[in-house]
């Protein structure tokens, strides 16, 4: 419709939940709108340190020896693996570089969402393997990686994306 001006994707959660059979699945063509339309781009890597489940009884046997995290009665979390999250960077990166108009992805250096030190999905290694995969499959394109040495969440992280979205509006 022309309606949007450009698109600061943040979480992109459901693509650990499309990989892995989780409950919140936006579908395989989750972050392919944008890119296919041509609109302005800024995409980061929001809480794909988990996988969203329903109650801790309905986790898939083959997931029973994961780290989970019981978010309430409803939600069960489950972290994601080192070879799920070189799976999702790899993805992403694939999605990133078929963008038709400009794209950013921000890298959050120091965390997802609950994968910081002290956090029960503290996994560096498998964060390590989502950043590799995404530097890997963008080192070649047009696509701008900001490395930031904050965690998601940090105060001006967001506001960073935004700023960049902005400049790649008034600039397209």
């Amino acid at each position: 419709s022309g309606l949007l001006a450009g698109i600061c994707d943040l979480t992109t959660t459901e693509l650990a939940d499309d990989l892995c059979g989780g409950v919140l699945s936006a579908g395989p063509r989750r972050m392919e709108a944008a890119a296919d339309l041509g609109i302005p781009e800024v995409i980061s890597l929001g809480a794909l340190d988990m996988v969203n489940f329903g109650p801790v009884d309905t986790i898939p046997e083959r997931y029973s020896s994961r780290t989970l995290h019981i978010h309430n009665p409803a939600v069960t979390l489950m972290r994601t693996s080192d070879t799920e999250m070189a799976e999702l960077g790899h993805r992403i990166a694939i999605k990133a570089a078929a963008a038709r108009g400009p794209t950013q992805v921000f890298i959050p250096l120091w965390g997802l969402r609950k994968d910081t030190p002290g956090e029960d999905f503290y996994d560096p290694e498998a964060d390590d393997a989502l950043f590799n995969a995404i530097r890997e499959g963008l080192k070649d394109t047009d696509i701008t990686v900001t490395e930031r040495k904050q965690n998601i969440n940090d105060t001006g992280f967001g506001e960073a994306m935004a700023r960049a979205l902005h400049e790649l509006i008034i600039h397209n």
